[in-house]
């Protein structure tokens, strides 16, 4: 969300569904206006450009050969001219046409108006060359940030018959889910039904997900969704999870201990691997000290096979400048970052976790350069404050890395 802080490109047509991956070790071949789920404190990841800036790839840094979704040589923009010229692009047309699809399912929450729940999702994952179909759980006029909200919440039910269209007519082959806020234990437990039929129909789907549970506000702790969900996120979600992203108050909650240092947090990795997942991100902690309490602290941890059957396992930190900000739909957005960027560069964590953090940097400079020159000088409101998506597509396909991970 940056996660709730965090919970806050470029890709070659050999990166799309299809190639070969890293294999991970055990896979087979309204409401009042408390901050709602999404509701961070803000990062800043500091760089030398000027706030607002595009990122512009350095000669050999963070550029990869073709935008997802083009064909060789088919560049955007490109001005040809002739016979040869028109010949070229039809040939890379029809290569673009032929490329194997990537396809996610999203189930998280939806607004209207701004970016949260599959809203901060699609678009990023688009925009990197994926298929994205969605479901909404909840869909509101806006987020509950705001003072006031009207919508609807998905029941278990409808959930259910929506799944059903989609079985009926064969069309529920995916690549990847991705699951964020839901706020009904039957639904989450419905959800948990259509997560393993989807794994029986595809074994080497990868679920994500972003256990949406609570945050801490000052030191204290707060579930803002209903306590019975715990368990069955617990018991149920993530051992059939493949990535999570639990922030710290999250990772206590799911695992029942306290994280105080950063040895506990690694301790804490390990529970939460042994639960099932073997991709554990926790994306915002404050366990630092009291003189650079300025940073958040994001841990990584990855546990791959490697070709002689032994695993090996790979953990990370990054540390990102807070910013006293709130902004609301960033831990959905980087979920989604970090879905795309493990998948782009499967065999290097450190990089895709960089790529990931250095994209939300520069969409959270851009959105926070864009609210205060809106508000004058003055505190910026919930409105302004919403993510500058569109604005940031180009630092969202080809983020310069700003945050440069340390190998624990």
């Amino acid at each position: 969300m940056l996660a709730r802080a965090l919970r806050t490109h470029v890709v070659s047509s050999a990166r799309l569904c299809g190639s070969a991956r890293a294999t991970p070790a055990g896979a087979t071949a309204g409401a009042t206006s408390t901050p709602g789920p999404g509701t961070t404190r803000a990062t800043l990841l500091e760089s030398g450009a000027a706030v607002g800036a595009r990122a512009t790839p350095e000669p050999g840094a963070g550029t990869e050969a073709t935008p997802p979704g083009l064909g060789a040589g088919l560049q955007p923009g490109r001005r040809g001219g002739g016979k040869g010229a028109a010949a070229a692009e039809s040939r890379d047309a029809a290569q673009m046409e032929c490329e194997p699809e990537c396809r996610v399912l999203s189930i998280q929450s939806h607004v209207v108006r701004g970016y949260v729940g599959n809203k901060s999702a699609a678009f990023p994952l688009q925009v990197l060359g994926f298929e994205v179909d969605t479901i909404n759980s909840v869909q509101f006029s806006n987020h509950t940030g705001y003072a006031h909200w009207r919508g609807q919440v998905l029941k278990s039910d409808e959930l259910k018959e929506l799944y059903q269209g989609l079985r009926l007519n064969d069309i529920t082959r995916y690549d990847y889910v991705l699951t964020g806020y839901t706020a009904d234990k039957s639904f989450l437990e419905q959800l948990v039904g259509i997560v393993k039929d989807l794994k029986k129909q595809n074994p080497k789907v990868i679920y994500v997900c972003d256990p949406v549970l609570g945050d801490k506000w000052n030191g204290e702790g707060s579930m803002y969704v209903p306590e019975e969900l715990l368990p069955v996120y617990r018991d149920q979600v993530v051992p059939l999870a493949d990535i999570i992203t639990p922030n710290q108050f999250e990772a206590e909650l799911l695992t029942g201990r306290t994280l105080n240092t950063e040895k506990e947090a690694l301790e804490v990795m390990e529970v939460l691997h042994a639960m099932g997942p073997h991709t554990v991100l926790i994306t915002s902690s404050d366990f630092i000290p009291s003189c650079e309490n300025d940073l958040l602290i994001v841990l990584g941890s990855r546990i791959t096979r490697k070709p002689d059957g032994t695993n090996s396992k790979e953990k990370i930190r990054l540390e990102i400048p807070k910013l006293d900000a709130v902004f609301v739909g960033t831990g959905d957005l980087f979920a989604a970052m970090l879905l795309a960027w493990i998948h782009h560069h499967p065999d290097n964590f450190k990089l895709a976790c960089e790529k990931a953090v250095s994209a939300m940097s520069h969409v959270l400079k851009r959105t926070l350069s864009c609210a205060q020159a809106q508000a004058g000088g003055g505190k910026p409101r919930v409105a302004e404050l919403e993510i500058r998506m569109v604005q940031s597509k180009r630092d969202i396909e080809n983020p310069k890395v700003l945050i440069q991970a340390t190998t624990l």
